[in-house]
């Protein structure tokens, strides 16, 4: 069953997706959804916070990815709007980050679904106001009970 939050300012979509940081685990791979201005680097500086690795995250748009290493693990934030083919995104040398090990958010993830792994974690952002947001996480079950726990 989707996780399902409304937030009201980007505070707020911080503020869940740091408890969501909070419940990744290495190997996680985090496919956004969601257009232009939606709120997916928002989210990113959120799970940033959430694994310890601070809040300075920014827009891969022209960088392709950002990366922000912490002792323990590194945050991979990918923006592939530019993508549209499995070739593409082989040049780009994703396929060479150490995906495994540490954890990875997509945006414009729906550009390279054939790279994407079985038990990826989909967050889906509504813009439903200047500043209102509808976030559905689908991720199999994983996190729902661990996500309703930490909620008390």
């Amino acid at each position: 069953m989707p996780i399902r939050i409304v937030t009201h300012s980007p505070q707020e979509t911080i503020a869940a997706a740091e408890r969501l940081g909070g419940l990744l685990k290495r190997g996680d791979m985090i496919a956004y959804r969601g257009g232009l201005g939606a709120g997916k680097t928002t989210f990113t500086r959120g799970l940033a916070q959430g694994l310890g690795l601070g809040d300075c995250v920014s827009s891969p748009t022209f960088a392709l990815v950002n990366e922000y290493a912490g002792e323990e693990l590194t945050l991979y934030h990918f923006d592939m709007y530019r993508i549209s083919s499995e070739e593409e995104l082989e040049t780009t040398g994703f396929y060479d980050y150490e995906l495994s090990d540490n954890i990875a958010a997509v945006e414009w993830s729906e550009n390279i679904p054939f790279a994407l792994p079985k038990d990826t974690i989909f967050i889906t952002i509504n813009t439903l106001g200047d500043t209102e947001r509808e976030i559905i996480i689908e991720e199999g079950g994983r996190l729902a009970a661990a996500w309703d726990r930490h909620l008390r």
